[in-house]
């Protein structure tokens, strides 16, 4: 259906598929004893436009937790949707501020609840050795883990900082797209790729980082972007150079923020030196506020206003 052309024949069967959705739903919330229910919208908005006409629910959220409208899935009927949706919630929480700025322009009861994140895995006091992918590597090592995504991250930037700092090592760990598996990138030896490792040994590779980085592309897509990751970093107590956005103020106080080439050389250079034991305790405490029980109290406050 998403094929379909905007406008009236795709909100023609966006509406009977919703009605067959949210039939059922009711049915079943009836068969449950369910009364006074919240509906909880994930970024649905296609399935969940015309809920409201269907569902009878005692309040409806949006909750807007990605910016999807530049996503090739979403870019044909979210940018008029959306909105409407927005609008027509009873309220609306967002994981940034950006993503809470907009929503406000179509509905004035929208929240920035912030993000909750599931740090129980990034634990300090476990001991973790070198993982064999990274044995080989000299320190110091600089290093980012997650998806290797040229929408997502600046492969330029990482070539330039790498090539301005051969006495490091810079180490990317995650699975590669087309544009990082052929960039230059590969050409620099003080450049490691170690692949993709299962989520449960992300933090064995962090440990073995001594700076981590989040070099994002700024972007229609990544400019309101909430980074778990960064969370993830800090949980595990290490110092963070990651670019400059309206969220990452967030973390100014705890993370070394940039805007250029220069600016990230000059921070790695510093979060390699000015590291301490304190600095990384304030990291560690900064990243356990923000917990999915925190998260869940700040959307509970939002819903009993």
């Amino acid at each position: 259906m998403n094929a379909l052309p905007d406008g009236i024949l795709f909100d023609f069967f966006n509406r009977l598929n919703n009605r067959k959705i949210f039939n059922y739903v009711k049915k079943v919330a009836d068969e449950l004893g369910f009364k006074d229910f919240i509906h909880f919208i994930d970024n649905d908005i296609y399935r969940s436009f015309y809920s409201g006409d269907y569902l009878a629910a005692s309040l409806t959220v949006y909750y807007r937790r990605d910016n999807l409208l530049p996503m090739y899935y979403w870019r044909k009927h979210a940018p008029r949707l959306e909105p409407e949706l927005i609008g027509k919630c009873d309220l609306v929480v967002c994981n940034s501020p950006q993503l809470a700025g907009f929503a406000s322009s179509f509905n004035p009861k929208s929240f920035d609840v912030g993000q909750g994140v599931d740090l129980s895995a990034y634990d300090t006091t476990i001991s973790h050795s070198v993982p064999e992918a990274m044995m080989n590597i000299p320190e110091p090592r600089i290093g980012y883990i997650g998806d290797i995504n040229s929408t997502r991250l600046d492969a330029n930037l990482i070539f330039e900082l790498a090539k301005s700092r051969p006495q490091y090592s810079f180490v990317m760990t995650g699975r590669e797209d087309k544009l990082f598996a052929s960039h230059e990138l590969h050409s620099l030896k003080n450049v490691h790729f170690t692949g993709s490792i299962p989520k449960s040994s992300v933090p064995e590779y962090m440990a073995a980082l001594q700076v981590c980085l989040n070099p994002q592309l700024v972007n229609e897509i990544t400019i309101g972007n909430y980074p778990r990751k960064v969370d993830e970093y800090l949980a595990m107590g290490k110092p963070v150079v990651a670019t400059k956005t309206g969220t990452m103020e967030l973390f100014r106080d705890h993370c070394y923020l940039c805007s250029s080439i220069a600016e990230y050389q000059e921070a790695v250079d510093k979060a390699l030196s000015e590291n301490s034991e304190e600095k990384t305790r304030q990291r560690i405490l900064f990243a356990q506020t923000h917990t999915w029980k925190n998260n869940v109290s700040n959307i509970y406050n939002c819903l009993i206003k």
